[in-house]
């Protein structure tokens, strides 16, 4: 039986929750660490947006006004109010249970969250089907719509997740709602009608779960990973070198307003090999 990672970083800041998944990604890419699954939360209500998205889907000045932060990706995909809920990240290289490509590696992380939710009394199943590309890029909100390998309830989304994929690995980022603020979702988005206030078509885990146990749920979802794949997870933290390199990025990248509010017009590079060797140098 092999083991793999499992880290609960409990709550942190919204840049640094994105340093730290994409150091621990680059360190199980470089095989210097073993396939991680990591568990966070977020130190206060914030956004973060697709690698991708346009700036202009949330109201910026709302968020900043409201102490906000707002944070972009190195996944895909579209935009999330984080609060109340567990957020994950999974990183491993493209081999064994995950040489297949996008669409499958989605698949059979899903079936280790659908067997979680299976477990908690939730009778969810896994979209099979491709969504159109009109159909996903409608709304700027990630729960709004539910993409091949995602997971729902009578049409409505639970977990929105999505992947950033290299040649040799790939970094999954999801979250699972456990409430939902409608209100405040109405006020960061632009462009939903009608209102989430009075459709109510995006749940949360409270909601739908009596007496709802959040270490509970993890206990769960750790031990479907477990069974579905067959490996044993070894609860860690990150190693130095990771938290270097995430503070690193947290600097140079995902603080940069230049990440952060990039256009077609306003992008930069970043090299994270050459952010790697610096972190190795400190």
């Amino acid at each position: 039986m092999t083991d793999w990672r499992l880290i609960d970083s409990g709550l942190c800041d919204a840049a640094y929750n994105m340093a730290l998944d994409e150091a621990i990604a680059i360190s199980v890419r470089n095989s210097n660490a073993p396939p991680t699954l990591r568990f966070y939360n977020w130190r206060c209500t914030s956004v973060s947006l697709g690698s991708f998205q346009k700036i202009a889907d949330i109201n910026i000045e709302y968020c900043i006004n409201n102490n906000i932060p707002v944070v972009r990706r190195p996944t895909g995909g579209r935009g999330i109010l984080h609060g109340d809920e567990l957020t994950y990240s999974f990183s491993a290289r493209n081999e064994g249970f995950f040489s297949g490509g996008l669409l499958e590696t989605y698949h059979r992380l899903s079936l280790a969250f659908q067997s979680s939710l299976h477990r908690m009394g939730l009778k969810v199943t896994i979209k099979t089907q491709r969504e159109s590309v009109a159909n996903l890029t409608r709304s700027p909100l990630c729960f709004k719509s539910t993409s091949y390998g995602e997971i729902s309830l009578d049409g409505k989304k639970l977990i929105g997740s999505a992947q950033k994929r290299w040649k040799d690995g790939f970094l999954q980022q999801g979250s699972i709602p456990y409430s939902i603020d409608y209100e405040k979702i109405d006020l960061v988005f632009k462009t939903i009608a009608p209102s989430l206030r009075q459709s109510k078509e995006i749940l949360g885990l409270r909601k739908l779960i009596p007496n709802f146990e959040h270490e509970k749920f993890k206990e769960y979802i750790k031990s479907a990973f477990e069974e579905i794949f067959n490996i044993t997870f070894i609860v860690s933290h990150p190693s130095p070198h990771e938290q270097r390199l995430a503070l690193l990025l947290l600097s140079e990248k995902y603080q940069h307003p230049h990440w952060t509010l990039r256009t077609t017009k306003n992008t930069m590079s970043y090299n994270n090999n050459e952010i790697s060797k610096k972190a190795l140098q400190g």
